[in-house]
């Protein structure tokens, strides 16, 4: 199971990977799409809707279930990863790269302390 040490993860298998001016990338974990099987749609919010920590943002559907996608901090969105409307695999295929679901400003940075590094996380998804 990959679980990159440069990224933030949620106990319900999301993953943040911070960028410049309180910006971020979402998606789910590695752990998270294996569990899913073959994604087949991916629902993604409208730019600009605003989230706060734990609200449902979208929903991921595979072969086997779907999976409601919670917001791992307060945020606004500033966009959805369009290839996943025509390539929702990508979420399988390169989970951390090209399979990112959104892209966030984050409202609340203090809430980043909150979140799990790759060892806390790597504890959750063993069990």
């Amino acid at each position: 199971m990959n679980i990159p040490e440069t990224l933030k993860y949620t106990k319900d298998h999301e993953w943040l990977k911070i960028l410049e001016n309180d910006e971020a990338l979402v998606g789910i974990t590695d752990f998270a799409q294996s569990s899913l099987g073959d994604i087949t749609y991916v629902e993604l919010p409208e730019e600009g809707e605003e989230f706060s920590e734990g609200d449902t943002f979208g929903v991921v559907e595979s072969v086997k279930a779907a999976s409601d996608l919670y917001m791992p901090v307060d945020a606004e969105v500033i966009e959805g990863n369009a290839v996943l409307e025509e390539s929702p695999e990508k979420v399988n295929s390169s989970a951390f790269e090209e399979g990112w679901i959104v892209k966030i400003k984050i409202t609340d940075p203090s809430q980043l302390e909150l979140l799990l590094d790759a060892a806390a996380y790597a504890e959750i998804a063993k069990d």
